[in-house]
């Protein structure tokens, strides 16, 4: 009997405690990744002409680019195709890694922080914004929306609850329904709507400091204003690091 019972204790220990950090991390994760987007977002949109975080608005450019027989940017067409293959990219390199969950958080943080060094460097010494519709702008931004399809996918592996940290629609929907059924005298028509209110909340902010930040980035900084947002990649990491290892811990044998 007395051989069996650190086994049971372990058990019961480790994934309360993977529950905890998994907590965590979904607290602080998405809020800081929606600052990332923002800023990737809008400097992509400024300085390469094309929405490196937000596929949907590059389907309408290019079809109303069309519509009005207007030059259409090739990074515009390409970054849908580019965006399929990095997500795909991203879920063979999960699968490799043999983890899954929490677990994969940290290498995949890894991953998009150096695409982000990748394109802070790229667009530091071939200068893109010179001309948005030209190969060096093409590939800066394709670097960009693998960067952020990397961050999509990253949060479906990881944190699948997570609601989307680049696409504000379905955040501001869920802070709009949540206040509304706070403040009703009536039963809730949403259940755990108030709970995502305030996740909702900070995601709207956070992309919108995010593009506040990224405006005075590309004024000052030109092609180097990548580097604010790598930065915070690299905070995301270290975050990340300083959770992880006790997480990873396993029960001895």
């Amino acid at each position: 009997m007395s051989t069996r019972e650190p086994t049971v204790l372990h058990t019961g220990t480790f994934p309360s405690h993977d529950a905890t950090v998994s907590s965590r991390s979904e607290r602080w994760l998405p809020t800081l990744l929606s600052v990332i987007a923002g800023m990737v977002d809008l400097i992509g949109f400024l300085s390469l002409g094309i929405f490196t975080a937000h596929v949907t608005g590059n389907i309408v450019l290019v079809g109303a680019l069309i519509v009005r027989h207007n030059r259409v940017n090739p990074a515009q067409i390409l970054a849908i195709p580019v965006f399929m293959l990095a997500v795909a990219i991203t879920w063979l390199i999960a699968r490799a890694s043999g983890k899954r969950g929490i677990g994969l958080m940290r290498p995949l943080l890894l991953i998009q922080f150096l695409l982000m060094i990748c394109l802070l460097i790229f667009s530091a010494a071939a200068k893109p914004s010179a001309d948005p519709h030209g190969l060096m702008a093409t590939i800066a931004a394709m670097i960009a929306v693998s960067t952020m399809a990397c961050q999509y996918a990253l949060l479906r592996l990881t944190l699948p609850v997570a609601p989307s940290t680049a696409v504000m629609t379905g955040n501001l929907t869920n802070a709009v329904l949540g206040l509304m059924d706070m403040t009703s005298r009536t039963q809730p028509l949403i259940e755990s709507g108030s709970r995502r209110l305030p996740g909702a909340l900070r995601l709207l902010v956070g992309f919108f400091v995010g593009c506040v930040l990224a405006t005075p980035a590309v004024i000052y900084l030109g092609d180097w204003s990548w580097s604010v947002p790598a930065v915070l990649a690299a905070v995301a990491v270290a975050l990340c690091h300083s959770e992880q290892p006790s997480s990873d811990l396993r029960a001895p044998t």
